[in-house]
């Protein structure tokens, strides 16, 4: 098992001068709904509008001069995408990315204000990144996974470890699942040093394959539905390590459907006045599902990222 709290504590130092330290806001709104003290972690906030530039920089950094020298691969439509993009700038550091042919013209043009090579391939995400892989295979280079890693995991519980100098008294941190990399390190990270913290991994209806597959004892190859938490949604990769890890340090798990996360996207930015995506309005979602167990307690949502579609922003919260 990998030691996530090492892995956590080496990011940290690494990590610190590119990143920023998300503010943790006190929500009255949401707290009063509850009646206990919830917080929320804004990395919608970070670098690249999301949390993944901690693991992109991290995993960046850790790669041996001749694998820098090379480049590196990543297959992505989304946030992963442009942390990796970011991150290979700052490093200077040459890279691919991949994209499927249908990819976002929105998500696209975000990606074109970076110094990455793009390319093309299929229609499905999955075969783009089989394709991809493969590519990074044949030219000896470094795929960067944007969960299946331990380095990645590690950077992505940098906000475990923020979350913890910011709010000590912490009793729940709930946190949106997809491939497990971010809750592997927060949870990971947390449950070292406070082991009575309770982790909540929180996900679509449409999209619960880490969930169904802790549920079942294995990795589980789920047809999904789409999703407004794009950022969560797919498949997991086979003998991911994250699936230990989750099933090892989540205690709870909670499904939402996709009126409930409408709802907590329209409601973070009427309460808050902050934009936040789909995967973020999960969290929303799953703690109004289970605000009445939530009394008294001192609440942490992680809002992972803020990185939305405007006509689908614009139809959540000004055609309601």
């Amino acid at each position: 098992m990998i030691d996530i709290k090492q892995e956590v504590l080496w990011a940290e130092k690494q990590i610190r001068p590119y990143i920023r330290k998300t503010p943790l806001d006190y929500s009255l709104y949401f707290s009063k709904l509850a009646n206990c003290r919830v917080f929320l972690k804004l990395e919608n906030l970070q670098h690249t509008g999301s949390f993944k530039v901690r693991g992109a920089i991290n995993k960046l950094l850790d790669l041996k001069p001749s694998q820098k020298k090379a480049g590196v691969v990543v297959a992505s439509t989304g946030n992963h995408g442009l942390a990796v993009a970011h991150a290979l700038g700052l490093l200077n550091i040459s890279g691919t990315i991949f994209l499927p042919e249908n990819a976002s013209p929105q998500k696209v043009q975000m990606l074109r204000n970076y110094d990455i090579e793009m390319k093309y391939y299929g229609t499905d995400c999955g075969d783009t990144e089989t394709y991809a892989r493969l590519e990074a295979q044949r030219h000896e280079k470094v795929y960067v996974s944007p969960y299946n890693d331990s380095k990645i995991i590690g950077g992505q519980g940098t906000i475990g470890y923020e979350v913890f100098k910011q709010l000590e008294a912490i009793d729940v941190i709930m946190v949106s699942v997809g491939g497990g990399g971010l809750i592997a390190g927060i949870s990971g990270y947390l449950k070292a040093i406070k082991n009575d913290i309770t982790i909540i991994g929180c996900l679509p209806q449409n999209s619960p394959v880490m969930y169904e597959s802790i549920r079942t004892g294995h990795i589980v190859d789920l047809p999904t539905s789409p999703t407004l938490s794009d950022g969560t949604a797919g498949g997991i990769e086979n003998e991911a390590i994250t699936f230990e890890l989750c099933r090892n340090y989540v205690d709870d798990w909670i499904l939402v459907d996709e009126n409930k996360i409408r709802q907590g996207i329209r409601l973070v930015f009427e309460q808050h006045r902050q934009v936040i995506e789909g995967a973020a309005g999960v969290v929303v979602a799953a703690f109004l599902k289970t605000k009445e167990k939530l009394k008294n307690k001192n609440v942490a949502l992680v809002i992972c990222g803020g990185n939305i579609e405007l006509n689908t922003f614009k139809d959540i919260v000004f055609r309601e």
